[in-house]
C-alpha cells in the first residue's frame, strides 16, 4: 500500500531524494527514504519523515532477516533494502523514495514492484568496471528502472545518455518528462535549501517528479505548487556543500567523480568569486 518513487543515476540521487521527501513531508504524507551509502551513521540509509531508524529496530529487523533461509546468499545491500521495506511497512508509510545502489537494471531495488514514477538523475562516469566504460552503456544500465505504464522524469543529460534514456522510454511505451530550462529557472526561484548551482538541476528534477506523481493523483494544482515550493526551500541533505564552520571557513562535499568535481568547482566560483581555497581530499584509486 505504498506509492514508490524509484531513482537511478550517477550524481544527484541523494539530493533529489532529499528534495522529494521534503516535498512529501510538507504535503503531510508519511514518507520513507532509502539511500546509500551513509555518511556517518548506518541508520541514515533508512529514514521516515527525516528521522533515522532506531538502533533497536536495526537490531530486531537485522537479526530476523539473518535467521531467514532465502535459498541464496543476499548481499549486504539486499539485507538493507529488505530491512527498509519491512520498517516502512511497520511505520505505515504512504510513500517511499527508493534510491538504487548500483546501476538500475540488475539492482535489488528494481525488484520491488511497479513505482508511481521513475527518475533518472545526471549520468556520468562511475563504477565503470561494472556498468561499462561509455556513457551510453552506463545509461542503458540506469534505464533498466524504466517500466511500461510508469512515467519517467529525466534530469539534464549529455546527449548520448539522453538518447539512450529516451529510446528506453519509447520502447516501454512511456513518455519521458525531460527537465527543461523553464524548470531550472522555476526551481532557482524557489531558493533550494541545498547550496550549489547544480542543486537547481536536482531541485527541478524533484519538482517535475512530484508534479508527475501528483497529476496522476489529481491533487489540486495550487496546493501542489505551494507544497512543492516549501519542500524545495526547506530540504536538508548533509555532506553536499555543507558549511560546518564560518570562522574559519570549512565546507565538506561528497563529490566522488568527474561530474561531481566539475559541479563543485562551478558552484564555488559562483558563490565565492575570486576566492582561493585549500582542499583536503580523499580519493579512491579507481577515481
Amino acid at each position: 500500500n505504498m506509492s514508490v518513487i524509484h531513482i537511478a543515476g550517477t550524481n544527484g540521487k541523494g539530493s533529489v531524494s532529499a528534495f522529494l521527501c521534503s516535498i512529501l513531508k510538507e504535503a503531510g504524507i508519511r514518507t520513507g527514504m532509502f539511500t546509500s551509502p551513509h555518511l556517518v551513521d548506518f541508520r541514515e540509509r533508512i529514514c521516515v519523515d527525516g528521522q533515522m531508524i532506531s538502533c533497536e529496530e536495526v537490531t530486531k529487523l537485522g537479526n530476523m532477516l539473518l535467521e531467514e533461509d532465502f535459498g541464496t546468499v543476499p548481499t549486504m545491500f539486499d539485507y538493507c533494502l529488505a530491512m527498509a521495506l519491512l520498517y516502512y511497512r511497520d511505520r505505515q508509510c504512504q510513500a517511499v523514495v527508493i534510491e538504487t545502489g548500483l546501476g538500475g537494471r540488475l539492482d535489488s531495488t528494481n525488484a520491488i514492484g511497479v513505482p508511481e514514477v521513475t527518475v533518472v538523475t545526471k549520468i556520468g562516469y562511475d563504477h565503470m568496471a561494472v556498468l561499462g566504460d561509455t556513457l551510453d552503456k552506463i545509461a542503458a544500465e540506469k534505464a533498466g528502472i524504466i517500466k511500461a505504464g510508469v512515467p519517467v522524469v529525466i534530469a539534464p543529460q549529455e546527449s548520448e545518455a539522453l538518447a539512450v534514456l529516451q529510446r528506453a522510454a519509447a520502447a516501454k511505451g512511456v513518455r519521458a518528462r525531460c527537465v527543461q530550462e523553464k524548470d531550472l529557472q522555476g526551481a532557482k526561484a524557489l531558493q533550494p535549501g541545498l547550496l550549489g548551482a547544480y542543486q537547481r538541476e536536482n531541485a527541478a528534477t524533484a519538482m517535475c517528479a512530484a508534479q508527475v506523481a501528483w497529476t496522476r493523483c489529481r491533487i489540486e494544482k495550487e496546493k501542489m505548487k505551494t507544497v512543492i515550493a516549501r519542500g524545495i526551500h526547506r530540504a536538508v541533505w548533509p555532506g553536499r556543500m555543507e558549511i560546518l564552520s564560518t570562522e574559519p571557513f570549512l565546507m565538506v562535499d561528497g563529490a566522488h567523480n568527474s561530474n561531481g568535481i566539475h559541479a563543485l568547482r562551478t558552484s564555488l566560483e559562483e558563490l565565492y568569486p575570486e576566492e582561493k581555497f585549500h582542499f583536503v581530499m580523499g580519493v579512491m584509486a579507481d577515481k
